[in-house]
């Protein structure tokens, strides 16, 4: 590479080292590859230092396991994989193209209504969890889902959006496709709100959807044909969609976390009004990371 005034890998390593920390973790290992000078500056702990969280000294006081590291470069590729924090209540872990923060908060991290109550929900381990444990719905009629995490804990200048992530036991699931159900991510002013679908309508929903809208008509209060509010319904929600880790992910709504100082992030998912039994549902936690 050569400048006006010549090769630029001529420069001090410290100033190509400064320059490559004002890009991202992907432009630096992409320069690692324009020459021997340039993959030594690329390394340096003075561009991974940038590229790591302000706060990654008190994140790693938290992490339930201590992590090892040579240099900052490896701090951060070690931090790409999730790390358990909070007494393994929370995941943390870093987006390797920008570095910006991840987090997963746990079941046992959020707010399920009667989610305590062996009669509704039961708390067991799966091999594919990143946690210990993982709340399995047994039977409710309501279901309320609550998760928040301050924005000060993210990145800044960042939009970010949450997801549900769960499996749904098709062999016991009731009630999870009729109604649908409704998310809300809330940050200061901004609020996002969806319609979403955890389950696809099984014979037994198909058949409870079809007589609950008899039962509106002969009291006059539904007008639309039931194939058509059907159908309208089902295009209206958003689908869940899998994940290479086995489990299934619903986007709740997104934010922007501007300064990082407009206070709690709030998520919930819920389906209250429709009077059903819902069973099957298997929630591992509550996902935020950078909307790409």
């Amino acid at each position: 590479m050569e400048t006006g005034g010549g090769d630029i890998s001529s420069l001090p390593e410290e100033c190509l080292s400064h320059v490559i920390s004002q890009t991202s973790p992907l432009d630096s290992c992409r320069s690692s590859a324009v020459s021997t000078t340039f993959c030594s500056a690329a390394s340096s702990d003075t561009v991974w230092e940038h590229f790591l969280p302000s706060d990654y000294k008190s994140i790693l006081s938290r992490a339930v396991h201590p992590v090892e590291y040579a240099s900052k470069r490896e701090l951060f590729f070690r931090l790409c994989d999730p790390i358990l924090i909070d007494d393994g209540k929370i995941s943390f872990s870093l987006e390797k193209s920008s570095g910006a923060k991840c987090y997963m908060l746990s079941a046992r991290q959020l707010f399920i209504v009667w989610g305590d109550t062996p009669h509704y929900w039961r708390w067991l381990s799966l091999p594919d969890s990143r946690f210990s444990e993982v709340a399995q719905l047994l039977i409710v009629w309501w279901l309320e889902i609550r998760g928040k995490i301050e924005s000060r804990e993210l990145t800044p200048e960042t939009t970010y959006a949450a997801y549900l992530i769960f499996k749904v036991d098709q062999a016991a699931s009731q009630g999870l496709g009729f109604p649908n159900q409704e998310t809300t991510v809330k940050l200061g002013a901004q609020v996002s709100k969806n319609t979403v679908k955890i389950s696809p309508d099984d014979a037994e929903t198909q058949r409870n959807r079809h007589m609950f809208r008899r039962f509106l008509n002969w009291r006059g209060m539904m007008v639309l044909p039931l194939a058509q509010d059907a159908e309208e319904n089902s295009n209206a929600a958003r689908a869940p969609r899998a994940r290479a880790d086995g489990w299934m992910e619903m986007e709740m709504g997104e934010f922007y976390n501007d300064k990082g100082e407009d206070g709690e992030v709030e998520m919930s998912l819920m389906e209250v009004e429709g009077g059903n039994c819902k069973s099957g549902l298997i929630i591992q936690g509550i996902e935020i990371r950078p909307k790409k």
